[in-house]
């Protein structure tokens, strides 16, 4: 159980600047076993963003609501991931060799492709929370894509070569096997069904009428469940993208992934919230 505890904290610790004071060995084997946990990890992000979110569309209007739950994004997990989109933009629309890419990306100066990427990001991310503010649809299912875009990078991190051998961050998690993802993405399934249930749960909203939680009339509910299916296509194809053109993944490109996932999946909620009624 010690050994669980200590990938938990590393999860949440490598994810996330949610302060937890206790200390535990960055090493390879702990953070391999951390991977369970990553979306947990954004789970506990997504859920903050629910709530964070929910409070602030009531007091302000949708597009500074929006704007500061944005924000909230970026504080809650440090742009470790915006970081890594930045970085990766700059490298792969270089027009340069592979080798000039990884170094480019290595750079710690931001260059005008990354600006680019970051600023698209960031505005594509506002407006779509923005319409799921105005669509009066902001539920609990708003956790969904925080917690598959951290299983994206387990599956990643398995599946494709690690394009710089020994350096970099990403060297630590080398040697992930399929029980790994297939252990992320069992625990990922279960979180989507408990958001799923527990938008299904009964409130009263008269002595004589009981609603599920998180009804919408209309609502096609198949594609709900359906939805983290075809995130994980999409994983897949930028992941392999990003792999043909590096010869490989790095840390850069995981959190490249984890912010290109996150968005398909804001994407495909207010594609549903265009589909009720």
């Amino acid at each position: 159980m010690k050994q669980y505890a200590h990938a938990l904290i590393a999860a949440m610790q490598f994810l996330t600047r949610i302060p937890i004071p206790k200390e535990v060995p960055f090493t390879n084997e702990v953070l391999k076993r951390s991977t369970l946990f990553f979306p947990i990890a954004g789970g506990v992000v997504g859920l903050i963003i629910w709530g964070a979110g929910a409070g602030l569309s009531l007091l302000l209007p949708t597009g500074p609501a929006a704007a500061m739950t944005l924000a909230l994004m970026l504080v809650v997990t440090g742009g470790l991931h915006m970081d890594g989109l930045m970085d990766t933009a700059d490298g792969i629309f270089s027009s340069r060799t592979r080798e000039r890419m990884l170094e480019i990306m290595k750079d710690s100066r931001v260059g005008a492709m990354g600006v680019i990427a970051c600023v698209l990001m960031l505005l594509l991310k506002w407006s779509l929370l923005m319409i799921l503010f105005d669509a009066n649809v902001w539920h609990i299912w708003i956790v969904i894509p925080f917690i598959w875009s951290r299983a994206a990078m387990v599956w990643a991190m398995t599946n494709e070569p690690y394009a710089r051998a020994e350096s970099g961050l990403g060297s630590y998690f080398q040697g992930l096997t399929q029980k790994h993802v297939s252990a992320s993405y069992g625990c990922a399934w279960v979180l989507t069904a408990a958001a799923v249930a527990f938008m299904m749960l009964p409130i009263q909203v008269s002595p004589l009428m009981t609603v599920p939680a998180g009804i919408i009339p209309g609502w096609p509910w198949w594609l709900l469940i359906a939805s983290p299916l075809l995130g994980i296509v999409s994983a897949w194809g930028i992941s392999r993208y990003l792999s043909k053109k590096l010869g490989g993944l790095t840390g850069d490109t995981y959190g490249a992934l984890n912010e290109c996932t996150e968005m398909v999946f804001l994407l495909l909620l207010v594609v549903l919230c265009g589909m009720k009624g």
